[in-house]
């Protein structure tokens, strides 16, 4: 038994962890290997998550309660509430606030002075290692599915013990319920979860599953919850140097993958108490979300309206580009229009010296042929016996007369109408009335005397239809 104390007072001086429950628990976990419990501590809290800060006036003997309670992070025994300050985790030298209200009102909740002071901007943080490797950015805790998976099973667990009615923990792992806050505009309240600690029923009964606190939680918070014994939980009570069980903490996004820790609760506490903790650490922190809120909208805003200039100039640009097709279109129309109109009055202009050229050819021929007639006729002959008078009367009324031989033929008459110019050439007729007699083509070839028109004859021209 007295080796099993000198175990534990040895590991609380290394550790720094006050709570005995704690420290007997992670010895007994550990079959009461000092080396391998130490070991497990110190490894944790070097290379997988992330530390708080040291600084060279303090030994790695002493990081535990004593810079706690000189820091302002938590009471001392017989204190009053824990100091609300705040600190950014990972940070080369420890930041800490004695009153976040002087804190928000000169620099809007928050120190982000490295050269100057930064804007505050809640934008997706990460766990760095703060080793000896430069300060680079360390892996997640544990993998999204390992981490969700340890959500879940809290939560299940969690609510088959003390039932249905608790603060809504997201079902996912640390960094992506800070990053959800972050979405949310809100803080992340953080419980971390010790099973075997004699006070953790009572508290959890009594203050974290009350109805006051579950609605002023659930309106003004996202809540994240982890067993110490789960990997994540267990990291993270590492990670925010968890002396005292039960554990409550309230943390926000920061800059440079880091998280602010706003508040700290350890120990039992009423649900006034801490009702009156997550007040004032939520009416100080307003301003700043509010400003995060209002500069959030304020780029949604600056993006909304690029794109509407973008989407107007676009649209102006097709409206001019569909004008410009619409000119070249309509000047091609034009000119193609214009084009065939000239192609058109080409062809008809051609069309007419073609037709007056073959008029002028058919007249000449006409010409032609009449003028061949009229030497075909020959000389008029005088009067004699064998001499024929005859007179032909035109449509008209207009009277045609000449003397032929009594042997000219019948194609001698319409040689003679034809030659006078009268009338088109084959377009009529040659009769007699009384009696009706028609010279028509097979007599072409008969004698004046021979179809009786000897000595005389009184014909008429009969227009073919």
């Amino acid at each position: 038994m007295s080796a099993s104390a000198d175990k534990l007072a040895h590991f609380q001086a290394i550790t720094g962890l006050q709570d005995a429950d704690l420290c007997t628990e992670i010895l007994s976990a550990h079959g009461w290997d000092l080396e391998l419990a130490i070991s497990s501590i110190t490894s944790t809290s070097e290379e997988d998550h992330i530390n708080l800060p040291t600084t060279s006036a303090i030994d790695n003997d002493t990081i535990a309660t004593d810079r706690f309670e000189q820091s302002g992070f938590i009471a001392t025994e017989g204190a009053g509430p824990p100091g609300l300050a705040w600190k950014l985790i990972t940070l080369p030298i420890s930041i800490v606030s004695g009153s976040l209200g002087l804190v928000s009102g000169a620099v809007g909740l928050g120190l982000w002075a490295v050269g100057g002071v930064l804007s505050y901007s809640l934008s997706m943080i990460g766990l760095t290692n703060s080793g000896t490797n430069g300060g680079s950015s360390s892996t997640p805790l544990v993998s999204l599915s390992t981490a969700a998976s340890e959500a879940m099973d809290f939560v299940s667990k969690f609510e088959s013990e003390y039932g249905n009615r608790h603060p809504n923990f997201v079902s996912e792992g640390f960094m992506d319920a800070l990053q959800r806050s972050r979405h949310e505009f809100k803080l992340l309240f953080v419980y971390l979860h010790s099973p075997d600690h004699p006070d953790t029923p009572s508290f959890c009964e009594g203050t974290l599953c009350s109805e006051v606190m579950t609605e002023f939680v659930n309106e003004n918070f996202v809540a994240w919850g982890g067993s110490i014994r789960a990997s994540e939980g267990f990291k993270m009570s590492n990670s925010l140097k968890a002396s005292r069980f039960p554990f409550c903490a309230v943390v926000m996004a920061a800059t440079n993958q880091r998280i602010a820790l706003l508040q700290q609760v350890e120990g039992p506490k009423s649900p006034e108490e801490l009702l009156t903790m997550l007040q004032r650490v939520l009416e100080e922190s307003a301003p700043v979300l509010v400003t995060a809120r209002l500069e959030a909208e304020e780029r949604r805003n600056n993006i909304r309206l690029r794109e509407e200039q973008d989407a107007a100039y676009q649209a102006a640009l097709e409206a001019d580009q569909a004008r410009e097709r619409q000119r070249r279109e309509e000047q091609e129309r034009l000119e193609r229009e214009a084009a065939e109109a000239e192609k058109k009055q080409k062809e008809e202009e051609e069309a007419r010296e073609r037709a007056a050229r073959e008029a002028a050819e058919r007249e000449a021929a006409l010409i032609k042929l009449r003028e061949e007639k009229s030497l075909l006729l020959g000389p008029e002959p005088e009067k004699g016996p064998d001499v024929t008078q005859v007179l032909v009367r035109l449509p008209n009324g207009e009277r045609k007369g000449r003397r032929f031989h009594c042997s000219a033929t019948i194609q001698s008459l319409y040689d003679f109408i034809d030659s006078s110019g009268a009338l088109e050439i084959g377009s009529y007729s040659l009769v007699t009335n009384f009696p009706r007699v028609l010279y028509g083509p097979d007599k072409l070839s008969f004698t004046l005397k021979e179809v009786g028109l000897h000595p005389q004859a009184s014909l008429f021209v009969e227009q073919k239809s």
